[in-house]
């Protein structure tokens, strides 16, 4: 009998498994297979591959001499550049910013910053370029601040929403063991919040790289150079080109803060 028991159990067990990992399949779980995470950099690898092969082909015409591998190597580094500057910047200033907006006198301002962060991610990104180059003239320097200042919004509002996603009852229990209200949030809200986090981060990342595009326009490089000058020309190989390098850049960045992510979620979360 109690064997019959213990089977049955068992079997119990295996039938609530099975739906658990449906039920994750269905809603979406949140850390990537391992599939995605060789399949994603392998195809960015061979795209970018396959245009480097592409731009030392015979059939490029004289117009393309921007395609030389060197001006591609260089233009995609200064890409890079841009949004990561711009992305540290980003997490420098929306963290502090969404924590405050969560703590004392601050939460009474937190809807009002989400409106206005609402707003403005629906702003166009190139209006905000243009505008920024009109305030403080041409160059890299102020073309990041208008990334940073277009990448802040998704992140301060993911920090906020992640750590207003706290059960009440969690903080409560830090605080009656004694812990500090600084100490609550850097051992139990902060580490609660950081799938929310890093997700907003990951976002803010992927939408600067695919506006850093709109470098060329205000004398900042990248790679946007070649879609600026692929229309002066109309060259629509310097379009594809640089289209596509900015599209596996985006996406080789997706993955490594999607890596980040899981490393850095804890685990049970």
């Amino acid at each position: 009998m109690s064997e019959s028991r213990g089977g049955k159990s068992r079997t119990l067990d295996m039938e609530a498994g099975d739906r658990d990992r449906g039920a994750a399949m269905r809603e979406g779980d949140p850390r990537p297979g391992r599939g995605r995470l060789v399949a994603q950099p392998a195809v960015c690898f061979v795209v970018i591959a396959g245009v480097f092969v592409y731009t030392n082909t015979s059939t490029i015409s004289g117009k393309e001499n921007l395609l030389a591998n060197s001006d591609l190597i260089d233009g995609s580094l200064k890409h890079l550049f841009l949004t990561i500057i711009a992305a540290v910047l980003v997490i420098l200033i929306s963290v502090p910013l969404g924590v405050a907006l969560t703590r004392g006198p601050m939460r009474r301002y937190s809807g009002a910053v989400m409106a206005v962060a609402g707003f403005g991610q629906a702003a166009p990104a190139v209006g905000l370029v243009v505008l920024g180059a009109l305030i403080f003239g041409i160059g890299s320097v102020p073309f990041i601040g208008a990334l940073t200042v277009y990448g802040i919004l998704p992140v301060v509002a993911n920090v906020v929403a992640g750590l207003d996603g706290v059960d009440p009852e969690l903080t409560e229990a830090g605080r009656g063991m004694g812990m500090s209200s600084f100490g609550v949030l850097r051992a139990v809200e902060l580490p609660i919040a950081v799938p929310v986090m890093l997700t907003g981060v990951r976002t803010a990342l992927v939408l600067m790289c695919g506006t850093a595009a709109f470098g060329g326009l205000v004398g900042a490089g990248g790679l946007g150079t070649y879609l600026t000058t692929g229309i002066k020309l109309g060259e629509n190989s310097l379009l594809v080109v640089g289209a596509l390098m900015i599209a596996m850049l985006a996406l080789l960045l997706d993955w490594v803060a999607r890596v980040f992510e899981v490393v850095f979620t804890p685990k049970g979360l």
